[in-house]
């Protein structure tokens, strides 16, 4: 193919793709199109995956963008469908881009409004599908351990630790313990021990 017809952007299904990249490549990075369904797709239409982007004709790209819309047209089994019996409809779909994200969050709010199982752990923030969660997906901080803060005291230039220490001779002498009751022993007792 000659250079001018060589397009250096092209617009498949609202996303713009470089058209120095491989076909299959270009059409996995549209969110609701995997690498597999995107194979799929270009081996039905008879289309060379390793071929770059850009060199697509005006008919093969509209031939591409007509799948992705509707696989199921072009004779892609159900079982490759993202969206399977849908809830509201009932029938078979492939979501793609917004709408994909727009029905998985309609989806979350439903489990939430009938208080599902699943729409309580989707409340708290846990997980949904049942995964154990004793060492894996512990988020925020450590429960149950108390972060100790250390002041400076006014007087002193160093940390906490120094101003316990200038303070502990004179908790010392406060209230002497019985081994530094008396220089003399045990000899002289105070009048409220004789008894």
């Amino acid at each position: 193919m000659s250079t001018s017809e060589y397009k250096h952007i092209l617009r498949i299904a609202g996303k713009d793709i470089e058209g120095s990249k491989k076909i299959i490549i270009a059409l996995s990075q549209i969110k609701g199109l995997g690498y597999n369904v995107s194979q799929v797709i270009l081996q039905t239409l008879n289309i060379n995956s390793s071929m770059r982007i850009g060199f697509l004709t005006e008919k093969e790209v509209s031939d591409i963008e007509t799948a992705i819309k509707n696989p199921s047209l072009i004779g892609i089994p159900n079982w490759y469908l993202n969206r399977r019996k849908d809830s509201d409809t009932g029938s078979d779909k492939h979501l793609l881009t917004s709408d994909l994200d727009f029905t998985i969050s309609n989806d979350i709010e439903r489990e939430k409004t009938v208080y599902s199982w699943r729409g309580y752990r989707h409340m708290f923030g846990l997980r949904v599908r049942g995964q154990c969660t004793r060492t894996t997906g512990r988020k925020g901080g450590a429960v149950g351990v108390k972060k100790v803060v250390m002041r400076a005291s006014a007087g002193t230039g160093g940390g906490g630790v120094e101003a316990k220490e200038a303070n502990a001779p004179a908790a010392e002498s406060a209230s002497p313990g019985p081994a530094a009751s008396s220089p003399k022993g045990n000899a002289e007792k105070s009048p409220e021990t004789k008894e």
